[in-house]
């Protein structure tokens, strides 16, 4: 069923779903997001199952109704129709005690179930109905049913009203996407001319768009593919009836970057393009450490009863990125972050990070599914996605933490999480083979084991726990925002992960000593977890200057094999970039040591032929400070920086804004890092690279478990654990040299691999002349 507004190519009038009908009229009261029990959609389909195969024969489930009412196509389907034809059921599942529930959400059921009431005595030409509220327990299975015997015309009449309140909005809505669409139609590209390769990159993204396909874009930095990606997505809008456009970042100057090209496209404010920037709740907060309900954050106190204003008020902007937004919620007293939640079902063009389309319960995917969108995907430094992806389907717990928590844990679930506490002291015993009273080992020493398969009595004591935990807080929700919400959030993590284990990730146990040790499901394959969010879209264009190989791209992020590879040449020259390539020196691990003198050497030479600003990348803060030291003792008069641990965003702006143009000095950083790519620096800003190391990451037992996984899955474990993805960061480090046309620079590659063919034919085409 379709919840948005929608407009068919051959009617004009607008059509929208019972539910998005209700949810936009019928909603009132206080905002209340402190956690309550709730079931997931796998116990909603369960409950509404387990109650239609009570109900016997004649009774008819998901029975779909549709009528034209005040100038609206309204279509549903109906949970149930009774045998009797004249009782409906509208099914919902709960976790907790039911009259806990809010009156809003009540409200909003019973506005579902009569506005089903309505259409169906008119289909079926019936003067009374009776409909009925199905509560079902996820718990035990209960039902409790609430009854109501309502007369058709009294429900005609509120269908009637929902749908004048809902019919203006739903007419500027059908206009807007008219006038959006005619001014697309006519978008011009906003320079006089494209940069070199940008205008073969547009024409291949609009094709994407057009046929509906996955492309994978490897472009050099800067030919501009922002807006050589959001430009000809933009044009494809109208013509392939595109709803919506994600352009998603990997970090947040990303989204900056998107912004400013937009305004480039749009400069004029009442342009007839609704974009909206979504940011992270914790950065959008007006209200830091109070709880987000009506008793305690006064923005939360009556906001869908306000929303309606604000919703309106921010339709008519064209621009609402973090500020525009925050004006719009600061007017009407709303907060900001939830605003931004409602505003994403209205807006044309999305920009956000990609967790909010491909984390497990993204809000984009959802209403994309929910919604019926067809929708288009742009993902700027796609290179990042494959590690970005694992994070987001990985988790772990603490057993320190646990422990603690059950120690403080309420008597109701101390039970509970007493038995997780044990389970998980029986699971070190059969590992380690030792009595975890007494520290076997010094408390700095670190054990890693791969499980061969999930502690089963561990993980039942955790999904134990997490219903236990569930249902203390439907008892007592005044302890929902404390350490039991905590507790039950990285519960609720693990346990789901567990559900979809397989040989797309790993289990493992790691031990420092007594009472120090975590469990983990760690995701090595994001494929299988990303492939359904791909399929969702309409079409997807990923893109980075470090793409390739194409396959690698394909098998790790689940991308159908059909997708398209398009490769955008370099408009720089080998004359503009000088790749040396020090033969002399190995910086492997059990030469690192003896490669400092050299190292040192080289930067220094370098730096004397040529002052200016330089970045020397390594593979570790370890190796970085010995470098750091050896440098300064032997050169003390080369200006140096560095990288520190757990750098501050100010921090990290600072050691950015350094590089200044005309100054001088040798910046070291860690390879992979902050500075490693995504910065920019043109001009004399940065006129050479030196990268000491090739990249790869340490044969760890874990990165040895991911090479095995991989060639079992694709054939390629070594390349894909090691070797792509190691030079992927090489060559995005060195890519921060050269940013313009004009630009002139060195980048010079410390180790002696960096001459071998095999690793030569994975550099840049129009690096070859690395020596």
């Amino acid at each position: 069923m379709t919840d948005a507004v929608r407009i068919p190519d051959n009617e004009s009038m607008p059509r929208v779903g019972v539910r998005a009908l209700c949810d936009f009229t019928a909603r009132r009261g206080d905002l209340d997001h402190r956690f309550t029990p709730s079931p997931n959609a796998r116990d909603g389909l369960e409950g509404q199952a387990r109650v239609v195969a009570t109900r016997g024969e004649g009774y008819r489930a998901e029975v779909s109704v549709a009528e034209e009412v005040a100038g609206l196509r309204i279509q549903g389907r109906i949970d149930g129709v009774c045998r009797d034809g004249r009782t409906l059921e509208e099914i919902k599942t709960y976790r907790g005690r039911l009259e806990r529930m809010a009156d809003n959400q009540r409200a909003l059921h019973w506005a579902q179930v009569r506005a089903y009431g309505a259409l169906w005595c008119r289909e079926q030409g019936l003067e009374e109905v009776t409909l009925v509220l199905v509560y079902v327990d996820s718990a035990n299975w209960r039902e409790t049913r609430l009854t109501e015997t309502c007369q058709a015309e009294a429900l005609w009449w509120e269908l009637e009203q929902r749908c004048r309140d809902y019919r203006q909005w739903g007419e500027s809505e059908v206009a807007h996407r008219r006038a959006r669409d005619a001014s697309l139609a006519q978008l011009a590209f906003p320079w006089p001319d494209f940069r070199p390769g940008q205008r073969e990159l547009a024409e291949t993204v609009y094709k994407a768009a057009a046929t509906g396909r996955e492309l994978l874009v490897e472009a050099p930095t800067g030919i501009g593919k922002t807006l050589g990606t959001l430009f000809p997505t933009l044009k494809a809008m109208p013509r392939h009836a595109l709803d919506r456009l994600a352009f998603l970042t990997m970090k947040t100057p990303g989204r900056q970057v998107a912004l400013d090209a937009l305004r480039k496209l749009f400069p004029q404010p009442d342009a007839p393009l609704r974009v909206l920037e979504l940011i992270a709740r914790q950065k959008a907060c007006e209200y830091p450490g109070r709880a987000c309900h009506g008793d305690a954050c006064p923005l939360a106190q009556g906001f869908y009863d306000r929303l309606p204003a604000a919703r309106e008020a921010a339709a008519t902007h064209a621009w609402l990125d973090r500020e525009g937004l925050r004006d719009i919620a600061s007017q009407h007293q709303l907060c900001p972050y939830y605003l931004g939640q409602e505003m994403a079902r209205w807006s044309d063009v999305l920009v956000a990070d990609v967790n909010h389309y491909f984390d497990t319960s993204a809000l984009l995917h959802g209403l994309c599914r929910s919604e019926e969108w067809r929708m288009a995907v742009l993902i700027d430094e796609a290179h990042n996605l494959v590690d970005r992806a694992r994070g987001m389907y990985s988790a772990g717990l603490d057993q320190r933490r646990m422990a603690g928590w059950h120690r403080e844990a309420p008597q109701g679930v101390k039970r509970s999480l007493g038995r997780v506490v044990r389970c998980w002291q029986a699971l070190i015993r059969e590992q380690y083979e030792v009595d975890v009273a007494v520290p076997t080992a010094p408390e700095d020493t670190t054990h890693w084991r791969q499980l061969e398969a999930l502690p089963e009595q561990l993980v039942g004591a955790l999904q134990s726990a997490s219903s236990a935990i569930s249902d203390h807080l439907a008892e007592h929700p005044e302890d929902g925002s404390g350490m039991l919400t905590d507790c039950l959030f990285e519960l609720l993590a693990f346990t789901r992960l567990a559900e979809t284990f397989g040989d797309h990730s790993l289990c493992e146990l790691t031990r420092q000593g007594r009472g120090r040790s975590q469990l983990a499901i760690v995701n090595l394959i994001p494929a299988d977890f990303l492939a359904p969010r791909f399929s969702s879209a309409s079409t997807c264009t990923l893109f980075s200057a470090t793409l390739s190989p194409a396959h690698y791209q394909r098998d790790l992020l689940g991308l159908p094999q059909h997708t398209v590879w398009y490769e955008v040449a370099s408009p720089f020259s080998a004359e503009q970039l000088e790749v040396r390539v020090c033969r002399h020196l190995s910086t492997r691990y059990r030469d690192r040591e003896r490669s400092l003198p050299g190292i040192v050497e080289t930067l220094a030479d370098q730096y004397r032929r040529q002052p200016g600003h330089y970045l020397a990348f390594v593979s570790s803060f370890h190796y970085l400070q010995q470098l750091y030291e050896a440098l300064a003792k032997a050169w003390p008069e080369i200006p140096l920086r560095r990288q520190q641990r757990s750098m501050s965003e100010e921090q990290r702006n600072q050691f950015v804004a350094d590089f200044r143009p005309g100054g001088r000095g040798i910046a070291l950083a860690v390879l992979g890092g902050a500075f490693a790519e995504g910065i920019d620096l043109p001009g004399d800003r940065l006129i050479g690279a030196f990268i000491a190391t090739l990249g790869l990451p340490p044969r760890e037992p874990r990165q040895e478990v991911l090479k095995q996984r991989l060639e079992t899955r694709f054939g390629c474990g070594d390349d894909y654990a090691y070797r792509i993805p190691g030079l992927i960061k090489v060559v995005q480090a060195a890519g921060r040299v050269i940013r313009q046309p004009e630009d002139r620079g060195v980048v010079v590659l410390m180790d002696d691999r960096y001459a071998s063919p095999e690793v030569q034919s994975r550099l840049p085409g129009w690096w070859r002349g690395a020596s």
